[in-house]
């Protein structure tokens, strides 16, 4: 296939490097900013094409040797050719670039990014499995950079140590199983004091393989679950009464979860989050605050502590139900949790109606559109937005700019996911 040498001006979204070749955009899978490289078209579109680096002609002063073996072929990360510091650097300036491109704003202050641990971060991941009989064994990781394949694993940098460090042990575990062919999927979830595997399986697993998943468990200390259908078709195998949970120490507040459940990935960036929130949202001890999209509490309980009342609102009820539990364990007493669908319209549900002086929200990809018809209330005076997709976060904020009065004070890039092209962000919203 024909190569030609080309500039690469940008780096894309996904992480890809961008150059132009004949007038045309073009994205180039394992290029930087500044580099000019030989690369291979891959696909043609009408609009752009698709390649990928076969050699790296200049290099830029960011690229790095990628610590994970199988870098460029899992597609669990994208950027580990590129320098931490200038990872979190390119995410600060998507964060700028979607908020001037598609909010028409800039923060009156630019927060200085957040960062913390860049390797065996990851506590919660899905894994994909697969016997293949060609091989004649089992493959446990993330799909391949073209997304059709298992990547054959050794190892995983990024991943929790315990986990990322014995994927091969836990590939030939179910390679030893009957069921072998009939295990799609590996949830990890790690809490502070224990790591818990749970195992999809499409038929009923033998007493042999109930034995050999339960010794395995026994022989690290780790708690085994067994989905052989839904979410809610969850089960402990080993232990009954497995326990997870991780600390926010600066709160004293413990958060029991289950295995399944929406935590956030990065316990180091997790915790520097919640007092980058704190921070600029300010409770006072006289202060109402509500807490939209809320989990099982990760920052309402945490608020609890500063605040006169805090109100969690969450789509889904089983995490409602545990993060009222929470709040109990921790022997917080003004706090109430609410289940609602915040995707439709709750003007009517009496929390909705109720004052507050602060909110905060930590809303999905798809952003909190359907929420700002009817909240903020006029008594609002600050808002923090937590972000996990910059569009959507430049979206709402002109929504809090343009109709709800609110000024766009400050705003920055968390390093929640290193080595990918995830951007999550935080915004503080005032009014005058």
């Amino acid at each position: 296939m024909v190569t030609v040498e080309a500039d690469i001006t940008d780096l894309a979204l996904d992480g890809r490097g961008v150059a132009h070749v004949d007038g045309k955009a073009v994205f180039v899978r394992g290029a930087l900013p500044g580099e000019r490289v030989r690369l291979r078209v891959a696909a043609r579109h009408r609009h752009y094409d698709e390649a990928i680096a076969d050699e790296v002609l200049r290099a830029a002063p960011e690229r790095v040797t990628p610590r994970c073996a199988h870098f460029g072929v899992c597609g669990g990360c994208v950027l580990q050719h590129l320098a931490p510091e200038a990872q979190i650097a390119a995410k600060q300036r998507v964060l700028l670039d979607n908020l001037a491109r598609i909010g028409k704003l800039r923060p009156q202050e630019v927060l200085a990014p957040l960062t913390d641990e860049v390797w065996g971060y990851r506590r919660r991941a899905r894994l994909s499995v697969k016997h293949v009989e060609k091989k004649g064994r089992v493959l446990v990781g993330f799909r391949e950079s073209n997304g059709r394949y298992v990547a054959d694993l050794a190892r995983c940098e990024v991943l929790h140590p315990a986990v990322g460090g014995n994927l091969r042990a836990i590939a030939d575990l179910i390679g030893s199983l009957d069921a072998r062919a009939d295990v799609p999927q590996l949830e990890v979830a790690v809490g502070d004091d224990r790591v818990a595997l749970v195992f999809r399986h499409l038929q009923p697993l033998s007493a042999r393989d109930r034995a050999a998943l339960t010794e395995f468990g026994k022989a690290r200390g780790w708690a085994i679950y067994l989905q052989p259908g839904g979410t809610d078709s969850v089960s402990a195998l080993w232990p009954d009464d497995a326990r997870l949970m991780f600390r926010l120490p600066d709160h004293a507040i413990e958060l029991e979860f289950e295995p399944l459940d929406f935590i956030q990935v990065n316990a180091g960036m997790n915790r520097r989050m919640i007092e980058r929130a704190l921070a600029l949202l300010a409770p006072r001890p006289g202060d109402r605050v509500l807490d939209l999209f809320c989990g099982l509490g990760n920052f309402t309980l945490p608020l609890a502590r500063r605040a006169a009342s805090v109100t969690g609102i969450e789509g889904e009820a089983g995490l409602v139900r545990r993060a009222a539990a929470n709040a109990r364990r921790n022997g917080l007493d003004n706090v109430r949790f609410f289940s609602a669908d915040l995707a439709a319209d709750q003007r009517d549900a009496p929390w909705a109606k109720a004052e507050y002086d602060l909110v905060l929200l930590d809303p999905p990809r798809s952003g909190a559109a359907a929420v700002f018809d009817y909240l903020p209330g006029r008594t609002v005076r600050r808002l923090v937005y937590v972000s996990c997709h910059p569009a959507s976060l430049a979206r709402d904020a002109a929504t809090l700019v343009e109709r709800h009065g609110f000024t766009l004070r400050s705003a920055g890039a968390m390093d929640m996911f290193p080595h990918t092209a995830h951007v999550e962000s935080i915004a503080l919203f005032e009014r005058d």
